[in-house]
């Protein structure tokens, strides 16, 4: 496999992921310096999260009409400006919009570099590169936290964010040096109903949750623009089925493989969302851990999921999407559900053993998952089926977070005292049986299904699948 590809972009979405963390560390010290409170500027992590909602379903529009590698570069160098401007602002207003702009060029990064992918990979190829492609979602939210606390504590928190002018720059040259051409396809208008109705439910359901879970606003606001959010949804819905070139091609789900992958994906990410919050938390509240040992001790999980993506493609290909996928769910489950026994007088070489092997299973698990929406997907549909894919990728990550801010806040309502340990163990059991479910959208699969991407059920990979490279590459 080509693998220059990947790591290209790779390289674009792990700046983007381990951005999107880094900034929590250092919201204290970016608070003092634009004359505001932590509480208020964590508006700022929202207004990311909503620019995202909002943009990820155009993404696959724009590829099509634009070239999915100029989108790409474009999207690259909107998030040089963003982080920027970030670096720059002086004020809470102007950091909120800082943060904004840097969504929009994370919106199309993402979903534009997954779709670049796909189309510059045979499918017999996808899995391992899609490991390589996965490894980004699951480092960044990890390693975030201690390098955004070495950087605020040695340098200065501006650096957090103009680091990303150099890496941006390298990854708009390597891109057009070695990223295969795509050229413009003559797709239809925009569908604009479409895309103002989609943009108010994923950003009303992002926003809404990230109040409830994070109370810097009244819950009744949160509770309001979920409310708001889920009733543009299902308004979505109806003009989806009216309209001739819908934005979200939902016609997608009637496919079982992709159905599967999605939503099965999506009940897994709920708890993918919460570990990176509540870890930290419990090492840090339930622990008495300063924020760089506890953050020290969550960087495990990152080198378990560097390290298996040199053999998942072979996990996959002897054992098959079905099995892996089924018997991949629980343990990865059951590894979240571990970390609710953890307790100060845990030995850390168990700990930082559970940690290693939970980053193992859930990067494997995401390789597996990523590859699988592809597997029955047509060229002509790879991308309506990315932002899709991208879109409830963020719903659930934002609702796991919600859902393990949900329980810490209910069990300490229910008990009348502030957070404890076991509080953060009830809320890794909560998740934990939430990821399990995924596994029984899974056994509804057929044994073979995606056998064309993972190899599985064949002596070897048919070398008819190859690519021919675009004239000039």
């Amino acid at each position: 496999m080509n693998r220059t590809i990947p790591l290209i972009l790779a390289v674009a979405l792990f700046m983007e992921n381990m951005d999107s963390t880094v900034i929590a560390t250092s919201l204290p010290a970016i608070a003092i310096d634009i004359h505001t409170s932590p509480i208020a500027l964590k508006l700022a992590l929202t207004a990311y999260l909503v620019s995202l909602a909002i943009f990820i379903p155009i993404s696959g529009w724009m590829a099509d009409r634009f070239g999915a590698k100029n989108v790409f570069r474009a999207a690259i160098a909107v998030f040089i400006v963003g982080s920027v401007a970030c670096a720059v602002s002086g004020s809470l207003p102007a950091f909120v919009v800082s943060r904004f702009l840097q969504g929009i060029g994370g919106a199309m990064m993402t979903p534009v570099g997954r779709l670049v992918l796909v189309r510059a990979t045979p499918k017999s190829e996808l899995v391992a590169a899609m490991s390589w492609l996965t490894v980004p979602a699951l480092v960044g939210p990890l390693v975030g936290p201690p390098i955004g606390g070495f950087i605020t504590t040695y340098f200065t928190w501006h650096w957090i964010f103009l680091i990303n002018v150099p890496i941006g720059l390298i990854g708009i040259w390597l891109a057009t040096r070695f990223l295969p051409e795509t050229e413009p396809t003559q797709n239809p208008p925009l569908d604009f109903i479409g895309f103002v109705l989609s943009g108010l439910a994923a950003s009303g359901v992002v926003f809404g949750l990230s109040v409830v879970s994070l109370p810097y606003l009244p819950p009744i606001v949160g509770i309001i623009t979920v409310a708001v959010g889920l009733l543009s949804g299902a308004l979505y819905l109806l003009h989806a089925r009216r309209a001739k070139n819908p934005l979200l091609a939902l016609e997608l789900f009637r496919n079982q493989v992709f159905r599967s992958a999605v939503l099965g994906g999506s009940l897994f990410r709920i708890g993918i969302g919460a570990v990176p919050f509540l870890l930290p938390l419990m090492f840090q509240i339930g622990f008495g851990l300063t924020p760089f040992q506890s953050g020290m001790i969550t960087f495990v999980s990152a080198v378990g999921a560097i390290g298996v993506k040199f053999i998942t493609a072979l996990i996959f290909r002897v054992a098959g999407f079905r099995r892996v996928l089924v018997v991949g769910a629980l343990v990865a489950a059951a590894s979240i559900a571990i970390y609710g026994l953890f307790t100060p007088d845990t030995p850390y070489l168990l700990m930082l053993a559970m940690l290693l092997i939970g980053g193992f299973i859930r990067s494997m698990f995401f390789t597996g998952v990523n590859a699988l929406a592809y597997a029955e997907v047509s060229a002509e549909d790879t991308s309506k089926a990315t932002p899709i894919a991208a879109v409830f990728q963020q719903l659930s990550i934002a609702l796991g977070v919600a859902v393990a801010g949900g329980v810490l806040e209910v069990s300490t309502s229910i008990n009348d005292r502030s957070l404890t340990l076991a509080d953060f163990h009830t809320a890794f059991f909560v998740v934990a049986a939430i990821s399990a479910a995924a596994s029984l959208s899974f056994m509804r699969l057929a044994p073979d299904a995606g056998n064309a991407v993972s190899g599985h059920g064949r002596l070897s990979t048919p070398k008819t699948l190859e690519t021919v490279s675009p004239p000039g590459n």
